[in-house]
């Protein structure tokens, strides 16, 4: 039996998240049905996030277990074979350690959101990032932001569906830049809260906009409490961007 650890880019719009559910697609049973058809073993893919519906990944880690002897470069091409025509491609394959785990072994999330603040509206990118049809104030938008950095109770940025066993959570970063007609949000964690990235995003469109000050966000995180939240971003703007985990990643 080897573990794999398998590097996913995705678009999430056609499916309804990384997690198998019974109601439609997913990126999980889209690569557990693909190796199936290689190996006819049926395996479980363990990501290091649970995107939901909509959510991108530019490079989500995964692992399956999978028996059959395999070389990384066919498990990787015959993977991209068969998911086709799904918007999913396996970047890397490689063998790691029998314990090592997607989630459990993972030291660090990063997540990227894009905004687009102009007035006319995206034509070829419009279902990967959220247009704003007005400008939007980088400056306002990182003042507010550094107030969310460091360890709080996320209450507030929190879906009332999450899992999480304690709101506490610790925010390493959250940086605001712009790059020519976008604003990029990019956040940095161990781990996430259930809605926290779109949630702070909504929040931080909210003060670009003029609509909120630094003590509204201030008073959001202070109150813990969903009513506070301001908004809630849409998913689409959402990418995993990369896992990070402790040395060393390969078996033996």
């Amino acid at each position: 039996m080897t573990r794999w650890r398998l590097t996913v880019e995705y678009d999430g719009g056609p499916f309804l998240g990384w997690q198998r559910q019974d109601q439609g697609p997913t990126i999980q049973s889209t690569i557990e049905a693909a190796i199936l058809h290689i190996t006819g073993e049926t395996t479980t893919v363990h990501g290091a996030g649970r995107t939901d519906a909509g959510v991108h990944a530019l490079a989500m880690e995964a692992h399956a277990d999978i028996a059959k002897p395999l070389t990384a470069q066919r498990l990787r091409e015959g993977l991209n074979a068969l998911v086709r025509p799904a918007p999913v491609t396996i970047l890397s394959a490689e063998p790691v350690a029998a314990d090592w785990h997607a989630r459990f072994s993972c030291t660090g999330r990063r997540y990227l959101y894009r905004l687009l603040d102009r007035r006319p509206p995206p034509a070829i990118e419009r279902a990967r990032l959220w247009h704003i049809p007005v400008p939007l104030d980088p400056a306002a938008m990182r003042d507010a932001a550094d107030i969310l950095v460091g360890h709080h109770d996320f209450t507030t940025f929190r879906s009332a569906h999450c899992q999480s066993a304690s709101p506490l959570k610790t925010l390493d970063s959250l940086t605001i830049e712009r790059v020519a007609d976008e604003i990029q949000v990019r956040a940095a964690a161990r781990s996430f809260l259930h809605h926290q990235v779109r949630s702070m995003v909504g929040c931080l469109m909210l003060v670009g906009r003029g609509q909120w000050t630094t003590a509204d966000m201030a008073a959001a995180l202070a109150a813990r409490d969903r009513a506070a939240l301001g908004l809630n971003a849409p998913p689409h703007g959402l990418y995993f961007v990369g896992a990070s985990y402790p040395p060393p990643l390969h078996a033996g």
